[in-house]
């Protein structure tokens, strides 16, 4: 189970866990969860949403039988073409700017990034096709910001690491193959 503890001078740890806790936390914590309770609701809807999707992937890799696989990739299958509609309806809401809600860096984009690149990028080992399988998926309002994301230099040192999510979602299928 994932920790965080702060340490501060007057003895008094602050521990807290479970992931997307931490990860709330953290958003508040530097800003990229507003403090209007509906827009952080927004986004914050906008996170589980893309936990269920990640919990319906993983469901399909660790099937018991081909059958539950194939049952259970179906599933995830429709609720990434729902995911995707969401997100961009989202984006265009806020103009196709290459954000979900206003003009700069939000929990929303770090975590829709997030998504697509642990799935296309983290578990490409896992299930070889899946590059094949979401990337025509993804509209050009994603691939804009996921692109954006990548560039901005606030994560940096997190979206250099490994392959380009940008990359991959732009090249031509066939050069992937």
């Amino acid at each position: 189970m994932p920790v965080l503890i702060e340490k501060h001078s007057n003895d008094r740890d602050f521990v807290i866990c479970e992931s997307g806790n931490i990860e709330r936390y953290l958003a508040r914590a530097y800003g990229f969860i507003p403090s209007d309770i509906r827009q952080a609701a927004l986004q914050e809807q906008l996170r589980d949403q893309a936990s269920d999707m990640f919990a319906a992937f993983i469901s399909q890799l660790v099937a018991k039988s081909e059958e539950d696989r194939k049952e259970n990739f179906a599933k995830f299958d429709g609720l990434l073409d729902k995911l995707v509609e969401v997100q961009t309806k989202q984006i265009n809401a806020n103009g196709n700017i290459g954000h979900m809600f206003g003009d700069i860096l939000s929990y929303a984009d770090i975590v829709t990034y997030a998504f697509y690149k642990i799935i296309v990028v983290g578990m490409v080992k896992r299930q070889a096709n899946i590059v094949n399988i979401v990337k025509p998926k993804l509209t050009p309002q994603l691939i804009k910001l996921i692109t954006t994301v990548e560039a901005n230099p606030l994560l940096a040192s997190y979206t250099a690491r490994g392959d380009s999510l940008a990359a991959i979602v732009t090249k031509p299928t066939s050069a992937r193959l």
